[in-house]
């Protein structure tokens, strides 16, 4: 899918709002980040806009990357390194079975939402907003 395409069909206005939702529910930070370019493993990508980003800099190491890879139709969810520890492996992986499912249904922005507002009651449990 072209990736103009994709965020046409996006509410940004939804989505904007679920994530200003998600910050004051919560310490942590959670972006999405939809890539322009061909990707076919977005780990590697979502960890080097991570940095790029400063995540990894956020004082609660709590910040969530949601990588959207419209091109090759791959994601990643990228979580820093201590809200990694709090949800464990098996967490990320429901996550992301639960998104990839949701994105199959066709309803992009639902999809986000449903994955941020997962991420917002997570993080709002083991980093509430202070």
């Amino acid at each position: 899918m072209d990736p103009d395409h994709f965020h046409k069909q996006l509410d940004q206005h939804r989505l904007t709002e679920a994530l200003r939702d998600a910050e004051q529910a919560t310490a942590g930070k959670i972006f999405v980040y939809v890539s322009h370019r061909h990707v076919e493993d977005p780990m590697p990508a979502a960890q080097e806009r991570f940095a790029r980003l400063g995540l990894h800099m956020h004082e609660h190491r709590a910040s969530v990357l949601i990588y959207i890879v419209p091109k090759t139709h791959k994601f990643t969810i990228l979580g820093d390194k201590a809200i990694h520890e709090k949800c464990g492996e098996d967490y990320w992986k429901r996550l992301a079975d639960q998104l990839s499912t949701d994105l199959k249904k066709g309803d992009l922005t639902a999809a986000l939402l449903n994955a941020i507002t997962s991420l917002k009651a997570t993080m709002a449990e083991h980093f509430p907003h202070s």
